[in-house]
């Protein structure tokens, strides 16, 4: 089984359209008028949510009617809250069809249909002219992607020149190897970490120019430990990431909390530019 097959069958769940609105529907929210709101505590599958989304979207500033690509959109909140925020056209790129069908349907339920679009494939061979977009992001996505240089490579392709690329993605801490499961994966098979001057390296070496570096790890530990928090307290909300994961979530949290207070993991959020 090769990577790309092994990381699908991580995020698949078999019915995820269904389970998503059984969810937005236990939790009180009309089908028939749900509001990008509605979707923030189940659509933002990264550490901090949509704060981090903001903050990144920020940083990008995109302008009315640009083309932006999400390279990892999972089910698209990210893209739709930006695209909603700045009026620009987003697609978004996965690996996953059901995540990619999954998206579109919660597009089409908050009218964002023409903003937003999504199409599976992979990140490694992106289906897409070159210098088709006007800026780029990904969040929490490289970590299952081994070819990191391919990665970048093809972000630079697909971008036009002077166009932004935004990443927040979770690197190796100094702490040691994390623990398992988490989110992105359940064993260490699938989970594919760099330290930061790696990833600095790999942008380098993709021809992108640097324009800041923030390192949020600080933030993720105590957004895992207020989850943790609510968890033991009161525990699963109807809407969260626990939906798209399934059974193993609680521990996947367990682990995230003790990687970070370890310094196991690091959080950064990086913009870059292409010449």
């Amino acid at each position: 089984m090769t990577i790309e097959q092994r990381v699908t069958r991580h995020y698949t769940h078999g019915d995820l359209a269904a389970a998503v609105l059984e969810a937005l529907r236990a939790a009180g929210k009309d089908l028939d008028r749900l509001t990008l709101e509605d979707l923030a505590p189940i659509d933002e599958f990264h550490v901090r949510g949509r704060a981090a989304t903001m903050e990144l979207g920020a940083n990008l500033d995109p302008i009315p009617a640009m083309q932006v690509l999400d390279v990892g959109s999972g089910i698209g909140g990210p893209s739709r809250h930006l695209a909603a925020l700045y009026g620009c056209r987003i697609t978004g790129l996965d690996l996953s069809k059901e995540y990619c069908r999954v998206a579109t349907m919660l597009a089409e339920r908050v009218g964002l249909s023409a903003q937003v679009s999504y199409r599976q494939g992979n990140a490694l061979a992106m289906p897409f002219d070159g210098g088709a977009f006007g800026a780029a992001y990904t969040q929490h996505v490289a970590m299952n992607i081994a070819d990191k240089a391919s990665l970048y490579a093809e972000v630079a392709r697909v971008l036009g020149p002077g166009g932004r690329f935004g990443i927040y993605d979770l690197l190796q801490g100094e702490g040691g190897e994390v623990f398992y499961p988490v989110p992105w994966a359940r064993t260490a098979a699938d989970s594919f970490l760099v330290r930061p001057m790696e990833l600095r390296a790999l942008l380098e070496a993709a021809g992108f120019e640097i324009l800041s570096w923030r390192d949020t790890t600080a933030a993720g530990r105590e957004w895992f430990k207020e989850m943790r928090a609510r968890q033991e307290s009161g525990g699963q909300p109807r809407l969260g990431a626990h939906v798209l994961l399934g059974a193993d979530f609680p521990a996947m949290v367990r682990s995230q909390v003790r990687n970070f207070a370890e310094d196991r993991l690091a959080a950064v959020e990086v913009i870059c530019r292409k010449p």
